[in-house]
């Protein structure tokens, strides 16, 4: 994959200079990796990893290496991407909600929060816990007052960092 990281990964990986950044991701690819974020939650898995189709704790790292039939696992079962298909449980759900409901501060980059479970997500988060959205669309998030910035990831993680910094006490 010749995709690499952008100016909103990157601005993620500034924050974690000065915050305890979690990021929780629906995306299945690695660009928080190649950016050089630490604490990633890939909540929907990764393409860059195959698991067994029989035994789900039976997870290799394959990089961009084509699964083909009959790639089999140590047990001998079929290999298949680690990924969330449509109609399967989120097994990482559990570890989401509980990075959700100890944030201090939480932010949501470029979702519209319609698709769940990963929508539910929002209502693990504290009450007074202050919310940033960055979209250049409407999102509604009915209970919260978010702080929006309505612009693309890229501008709008860039504007995040400004407004978390100015907040930031000094030591």
């Amino acid at each position: 994959m010749n995709t690499g990281p952008n100016l909103a990964h990157t601005g993620l990986v500034e924050l974690e200079k000065y915050f305890n950044v979690l990021i929780i991701t629906q995306n299945i690819d690695d660009l928080h990796e190649k950016a050089g974020s630490k604490n990633i939650l890939h909540l929907h898995g990764q393409l860059t990893q195959a698991r067994s189709s029989t035994d789900d704790t039976l997870i290799y790292d394959i990089g961009y290496t084509p699964i083909n039939w009959g790639d089999k696992c140590d047990k001998g079962s079929q290999l298949r991407p680690h990924v969330v298909w449509f109609g399967e449980d989120v097994p990482e759900m559990n570890r989401a909600s509980s990075i959700c409901s100890n944030a201090d501060i939480f932010v949501i980059i470029g979702t519209s929060l319609n698709v769940y479970p990963a929508a539910g997500l929002i209502q693990y988060i504290p009450p007074f816990t202050p919310v940033y959205v960055i979209d250049p669309n409407s999102v509604s998030i009915p209970g919260r007052n978010p702080v929006f910035i309505r612009e693309k990831a890229q501008q709008g993680v860039s504007r995040l960092i400004t407004m978390l910094m100015q907040k930031k006490p000094t030591s």
